[in-house]
């Protein structure tokens, strides 16, 4: 009976309320909070530090504002330039260049690399070549551009196009030269013809490093698209900022660059994108 009743008089254990030192503090929960704010708002929260920091050198009077402008005379700038329309058309131009050069140095970069990266014989012939060539900038080659293809759209979209090819190429045939082994034998083994499997492993093995490539040479293509439009040319960004150095305008020189670093930024988060779906077997 005693036992029983003992088994019958069990009651639940009471449990006494958490003590404020066993409560998770604002402190234990700043990291978390800090981490979610600082994914979208990262970006917002570098620039306004930079510019809040560069608004208080200029409002110190401790540089002079005709070499390092104020924020407000740069906006200034790019309002004044906005109204005569020089800066749409100019931005128009310089990316349809860059575009034009990309979409052939990127191409030939990747057919190139696919080649060199899988067969001996094409690695011979032009690996040792185009290693010899990577060094050389983008801005050493204008003048020879410009004797073979004149001033003319020609010798900017050479420019462009040799910068995007190195990169891309060099990527692709790294990509291509480290595919694992596992994956061949496995294919073989299973029967797969040399053609399907070129196509359905060796290529999508190598995918990331072709898609870094292209993402690199998309800011590549608007660092040589300067380096092009520098000389020779009578429109785009990089012949606009020639234009406002002759006339010590840095409020327009800063501007212009804001405005193509901004373009660059939309740009490379637009292939980032397209990139995650086109190659969405890397985020598994």
């Amino acid at each position: 009976m005693a036992v029983v009743e003992m088994m019958t008089d069990r009651r639940p254990p009471s449990v006494e309320p958490a003590s404020e030192a066993d409560r998770p503090g604002v402190a234990a929960r700043l990291p978390a909070i800090g981490r979610t704010l600082a994914g979208p708002l990262r970006p917002a929260i570098s620039l306004g530090f930079v510019l809040a920091l560069w608004a208080g050198v200029s409002a110190s009077g401790s540089v002079n504002e005709a070499l390092f402008p104020a924020p407000w005379t740069v906006v200034e700038a790019f309002m004044e330039m906005a109204a005569q329309g020089v800066l749409a058309q100019d931005l128009s131009v310089s990316l349809g260049r860059a575009a034009v050069g990309f979409l052939i140095g990127a191409t030939l970069g990747v057919v190139v690399g696919l080649a060199t990266g899988r067969t001996k014989l094409f690695q011979i012939l032009l690996g040792p070549f185009l290693t010899l060539m990577r060094p050389i900038p983008a801005i050493a080659l204008v003048p020879v551009a410009i004797v073979w293809f004149g001033i003319g759209e020609g010798s900017k979209h050479f420019v462009i196009a040799y910068t995007v090819f190195l990169t891309v190429w060099f990527n692709t045939h790294h990509g291509m030269q480290y595919v694992p082994e596992i994956y061949i034998r496995a294919s073989r083994s299973l029967g797969a013809s040399r053609l399907r499997e070129f196509v359905q492993v060796v290529i999508p093995a190598a995918a990331p490093h072709i898609v870094a490539g292209l993402r690199l040479g998309v800011a590549l293509a608007l660092l040589s698209l300067v380096a092009a439009e520098l000389t020779g040319a009578s429109s785009g960004i990089g012949y606009r900022l020639q234009e406002a150095r002759q006339y010590v305008r840095t409020d327009r020189m800063f501007a212009l660059l804001i405005v193509l670093g901004v373009a660059g930024a939309v740009v490379d988060q637009i292939v980032h994108r397209i990139s995650r779906r086109l190659v969405h077997w890397e985020q598994a």
